[in-house]
């Protein structure tokens, strides 16, 4: 076993062993007041922008500039069906057809949009399953959908449980449907859990969850980008996903979602329906179009024109992403995940909550402290590293395989060692 000093040097010498060091050089380092690059490791949170960015958006304000309205159909890169070329660009990273992804609002107004399709509650099946340490936006949304049809939050909004609600096993699934299976109509399921880091073992899951005849849906913000997903085989109905943390999209960008094929010529499948979500060849015949008529595809769930100046920098980064290749993307981000995993593990005082498996996380440890997480987030970000805190105790740290570095790591190591010694 490799045994690592995390000294400046020795992390400098992994650095320029590193065949896709390079990519940080094409991203915007937010500084230090001396000047210095921070050590960023909140791309959980929001990721850092690509170089490429400012000028991809200053083309995009200048066609406005210069096209008005006809920039919707002229020049090549027009915005009538931009959209679509930035669905395809993520179909990849979430293991989709093409015709399963579309992009459109904000990760929980998708997840709402999806419910109002997905989650039919019935007499004998009401219930909506979470997992332990639900993203609370999703909590609230499920609630929210529970009043809505008429049931009680209090009763019909369940989650897994589990013996350690830090890492939920494939026995704690079991167990929870054995109990509550027959009166589960969706199982609404993060990822990747934003608190823990744990990647949950979706494949063992879903099948668990098809023995009950659920519907499932899934919040990818943690794991798009971060880790291997393939939702076309998962089979899972429907997922969404924000793309401002590792897809780097920008604050409040875009969100992604999936509706896989087997629903897409469903016509009885009720949804909330917009203009955006027909045909776009007749989307402008506004006589004699009074019954919409949904699109036979993702893009059937669509509602309004997509906002242009949030799929720019999207795009942007996608188009990296496709560049470099999510497989030596996942392959960086494992030995650099491991290289602090194990320089948390020379630390008293503190403690990893996420799985030790590299295949049950993705780029994030999640650090239990003796104390308050805040407090430590901030002394630390006054020493130039950049962490997340969340209450009460856990701090979270993710080396992003596009920007971060292991001389990164090491600064954070010795700083955290000098912190809470």
């Amino acid at each position: 076993m490799t045994s690592f000093t995390f000294g400046n040097e020795e992390a400098l010498g992994l650095d320029e062993a590193d065949p896709l060091s390079a990519l940080r050089d094409r991203f915007t380092i937010p500084l230090n007041s001396d000047g210095s690059e921070e050590a960023y490791f909140a791309g959980n949170s929001l990721g850092l922008m690509p170089k490429d960015t400012p000028a991809a958006m200053l083309g995009a304000l200048s066609d406005w500039g210069s096209k008005g309205v006809r920039g919707h159909f002229e020049g090549d890169e027009s915005w009538y069906r931009y959209d679509e070329v930035v669905s395809a660009l993520q179909a990849d990273l979430v293991g989709a057809q093409q015709s399963e992804v579309g992009i459109m609002g904000s990760l929980t107004t998708n997840l709402h949009l999806l419910m109002a399709s997905f989650y039919r509650p019935s007499k004998g099946r009401r219930k909506i399953l979470l997992e332990p340490h639900a993203f609370p936006s999703d909590r609230y949304a499920a609630a929210a959908q529970v009043a809505w049809h008429g049931g009680d939050p209090e009763i019909d909004l369940i989650e897994i449980e589990a013996k350690n609600p830090d890492n939920v096993t494939l026995h704690d699934v079991v167990s929870t449907l054995e109990k509550y299976g027959e009166e589960v109509a969706l199982a609404l399921i993060g990822g990747l859990n934003y608190y823990t880091g744990q990647y949950h073992d979706l494949s063992s899951w879903l099948q668990q969850f098809r023995k009950y005849e659920i519907t499932v849906g899934l919040d990818l913000a943690h794991a798009v980008g971060n880790v291997p997903i393939d939702l076309h085989k998962l089979e899972a109905d429907f997922a969404a996903w924000c793309t401002y943390k590792y897809l780097n999209g920008g604050p409040g960008s875009i969100s992604g979602y999936f509706v896989h094929e087997k629903h897409h010529r469903d016509v009885d499948l009720v949804r909330l329906a917009g203009w955006w979500g027909n045909n776009p060849d007749t989307r402008f015949d506004m006589h004699g179009q009074e019954r919409f008529v949904p699109r036979q595809s993702a893009d059937g769930w669509k509602v309004s024109n997509p906002a242009l100046f949030s799929m720019v920098p999207l795009k942007t980064s996608l188009e990296m992403f496709r560049e470099v290749g999510f497989d030596a993307l996942r392959e960086r981000s494992i030995r650099l995940t491991q290289y602090l995993e194990k320089g948390i593990q020379t630390i008293d005082g503190i403690k990893s909550i996420t799985p030790e498996n590299p295949e049950r996380r993705g780029c994030q440890i999640s650090v239990r402290v003796n104390g308050d997480a805040a407090a430590l987030e901030k002394k630390l970000i006054l020493d130039g590293v950049v962490p997340d805190a969340r209450d009460p105790d856990v701090v979270r740290f993710a080396p992003v395989p596009m920007y971060s570095s292991f001389s990164d790591i090491a600064r954070a190591i010795q700083k955290i060692k000098k912190l809470v010694s």
